[in-house]
C-alpha cells in the first residue's frame, strides 16, 4: 500500500510539473509566434533587398540572433525545470534561430492539450453532478457526454506526456548534438576519465613509495642501527638502554606501517562498511569531525571506496593546509534527484543515440540514485582544485561518471562535494 501511495504521489507531482511546463510554454508561444514572424520578415528584407547594406544586414542579424538566444535560454530553463529535459548549452546561433522559428507550434499544441484536459474534466464530472439536471430522457445525453469527457480526459493526459517528449526532441534536434557528435563526446569523456584514472594510480603509487621511504624505511634503518650498537656494546646497562630504544622504534615503525596500510585501503571498509570506516577517520583526526551519515543502505564497493577517499583526502587537506578547527562530513542519498536525473539521462539517451530508453531507475541509494558527499571546514579557504590531492579525487570521481566541486573562497569556509552515481 505504501509503495502504491508513493507511486501515486510521484505521478501526481510529475503530472502537475509537466502541465505547468506546458502552460508556461503556451504563454511563451504567444510571444514567440509574432517574434518569429517579425524576425522572418526582417531577415528576408535585408537578405533579399537588392543593393542592401552589409552593415544593416549584420545589425538585423545580430538583433534577431540575440532575441532568439534569450528566448532559447528561457526555453532551456523551462525544459530542464518542468519537463525534465536537458539540452546542451553549446548550440550555435543558427540552431537558436531555427528553434525559435518552429517552437511556437508545439507551445500552442501544448495549450490545446491543456484546454482539452479542462474540457474533458468538466464533461467527465457530469457523472457526479449531472444527474441533478436530468429531466425527461436527458439521462442518456448526460451519460454519453460524461463518458466522452472521461475519454477525452484520458487522451489529453496522454497528450501532455507526448507533447513534453516532443518538446525535448525538438530542442535537441536544433540545439543538441547529433548522434555522431554525442558518440564522439562520450568517447572523449571516457578517454579522459581513463587517462585520469591511470594518472591517479601512478600518483597513489608514488605517494605510497614516498610514505614507505620517508617513514617506515627510516625507522627500520634506525632500528637496525640501535640493534647493531646494542650487539657491539660491552656495557650491559648501555646495551639494555639501546634495546629499549630499539623496542620503541619498532613500535613506531609498526604504527607507521599501519598508517600507510590504512591510507592505501582500510580493512574496515570491507569488514564493517562505509560508516565504520568514516567513523575511524573522524576518531583519528586531531580536530573535531562531525559525521552526518544519512544513508539507509550500504553502497556498492566502487562507490563506497571513492566516497571514503573523498572524505579522507578532504579531512587530511583541511588538517594540513586549511588551519581548520572543525569539520563536518555529510553523506546523503538523493532518491528524488536520482529519479529526475534518471529521466533526463533516459531522454538524452533516446535523442542522442536514437535507441530505446536506457536510463537507470531512481531507487534506493545502493541500487540506483546519487550518493552525495559533502565535507565542510571552517579554515582559511583558498583551496586549489588543480592541486595534487584534489585533482586525484576529481579523477577518482570522474571514473564513476560523478562530479566533484570545490568551493573555497579566501577566508573560508571550504566545501568539497561529490555526486556519485549508484547504479
Amino acid at each position: 500500500m505504501g509503495t502504491w501511495g508513493s507511486l501515486l504521489r510521484r505521478g501526481w507531482r510529475r503530472g502537475w510539473r509537466l502541465a505547468g511546463g506546458l502552460l508556461i510554454g503556451a504563454c511563451t508561444a504567444v510571444v514567440e509566434l509574432p517574434g518569429a514572424a517579425v524576425a522572418g520578415v526582417a531577415l528576408l528584407g535585408v537578405r533579399a533587398w537588392p543593393g542592401g547594406r552589409p552593415a544593416a544586414r549584420r545589425r538585423v542579424e545580430r538583433a534577431v540572433t540575440a532575441g532568439a538566444r534569450r528566448l532559447t535560454e528561457a526555453e532551456r530553463g523551462r525544459l530542464s525545470r518542468f519537463l525534465g529535459q536537458d539540452v546542451a548549452a553549446d548550440y550555435d546561433d543558427g540552431g537558436a534561430r531555427q528553434y525559435m522559428a518552429v517552437r511556437w507550434s508545439l507551445g500552442l499544441l501544448g495549450g490545446l492539450v491543456l484546454a482539452s484536459v479542462a474540457v474533458g474534466a468538466a464533461y467527465g464530472s457530469l457523472l457526479l453532478w449531472g444527474w441533478f439536471l436530468i429531466s425527461g430522457d436527458e439521462w442518456m445525453t448526460i451519460s454519453a457526454s460524461a463518458i466522452g469527457g472521461l475519454f477525452l480526459l484520458f487522451l489529453a493526459l496522454q497528450g501532455i506526456v507526448g507533447v513534453a517528449l516532443l518538446e525535448g526532441q525538438l530542442a535537441r534536434h536544433f540545439l543538441g548534438p547529433s548522434r555522431q557528435e554525442a558518440l564522439r563526446r562520450r568517447i572523449d569523456e571516457l578517454s579522459t576519465s581513463r587517462a585520469g584514472v591511470v594518472d591517479a594510480v601512478h600518483d597513489e603509487r608514488r605517494r605510497i613509495e614516498r610514505d614507505l621511504h620517508d617513514g617506515v624505511q627510516q625507522r627500520l634503518v634506525a632500528l637496525g642501527m640501535l640493534l647493531g650498537r646494542a650487539r657491539r656494546s660491552q656495557d650491559p646497562d648501555k646495551a639494555r638502554a639501546l634495546l629499549v630504544q630499539a623496542h620503541e622504534e619498532s613500535r613506531a615503525a609498526l604504527t607507521d606501517l599501519r598508517e600507510v596500510a590504512w591510507r592505501v585501503y582500510p580493512t574496515a571498509l570491507d569488514e564493517a562498511g562505509l560508516r565504520a570506516a568514516l567513523e575511524a577517520v573522524a576518531e583519528r583526526s586531531p580536530i573535531p569531525v562531525r559525521l552526518e551519515y544519512g544513508l539507509t543502505a550500504e553502497p556498492e564497493e566502487a562507490v563506497r571506496t571513492v566516497a571514503y577517499f573523498v572524505v579522507a583526502e578532504a579531512v587530511t587537506n583541511a588538517i594540513k593546509h586549511a588551519g581548520a578547527e572543525h569539520l563536518t562530513v555529510a553523506l546523503t542519498g538523493s532518491e528524488a534527484e536520482a529519479g529526475v536525473a534518471a529521466e533526463r539521462k533516459a531522454e538524452a539517451g533516446r535523442a542522442e543515440m536514437g535507441r530505446a530508453e536506457t536510463g537507470v531507475a531512481g531507487e534506493a541509494t545502493a541500487g540506483g540514485g546519487l550518493l552525495l558527499v559533502r565535507v565542510t571546514d571552517d579554515g582559511k579557504g583558498g583551496a586549489d582544485p588543480a592541486g595534487g590531492g584534489l585533482l586525484g579525487l576529481a579523477r577518482r570521481v570522474a571514473a564513476l561518471d560523478g562530479r566533484l566541486r570545490v568551493a573555497s573562497p579566501p577566508g573560508g569556509p571550504t566545501t568539497i562535494s561529490a555526486e556519485l552515481p549508484c547504479a
